[in-house]
């Protein structure tokens, strides 16, 4: 099952996964796509990319829609077994960096070579243990074994 906003994480059922990293609407590839067709549908995949997005909406805390996405994905991020993490080479994604340090603790990132900042990522992912790949192919292998799916 794929959640994603404005739809409520009332009943998030685990197996959970939330599909973080780069989403710059027309710099970034829809990996998200890529992923959730890799993954069984035993997985609850909770993807930000938001279907209906207005790159009009400012970027304020007191702009409801752009409040209702953060509150969202901070609510996901806090709410999932796993987080997953792709480092778009085509863009900088420093709300993905912020996650990363947030949710170290539960994450398996995804960084290829070209990423503006590959070196701060792969110095912070080996020094704090987190599991990381550098192809999308790989980074879902890794979620394959995270939930000990054949």
């Amino acid at each position: 099952m794929v959640i994603k906003p404005p739809i409520k994480l009332i009943n998030i059922k685990s197996p959970s996964i939330f599909l973080a990293g780069s989403i710059e609407m027309g710099t970034a590839e829809n990996w998200q796509a890529k992923i959730e067709q890799s993954l069984p549908d035993t997985l609850t995949i909770l993807n930000p990319r938001r279907d209906n997005w207005d790159s009009s909406w400012t970027q304020i805390k007191s702009n409801p829609q752009f409040r209702e996405q953060v509150e969202w994905e901070l609510e996901g991020l806090e709410r999932s077994d796993l987080v997953a993490m792709y480092f778009d080479p085509n863009t900088k994604s420093p709300i993905s960096m912020l996650e990363l340090g947030m949710f170290s603790g539960k994450a398996v990132v995804c960084c290829p070579e070209g990423f503006w900042r590959k070196g701060n990522v792969d110095i912070f992912c080996e020094r704090y243990d987190i599991p990381q790949d550098d192809t999308l192919e790989d980074l879902i292998q890794t979620i394959y074994r995270y939930f000990g799916i054949k």
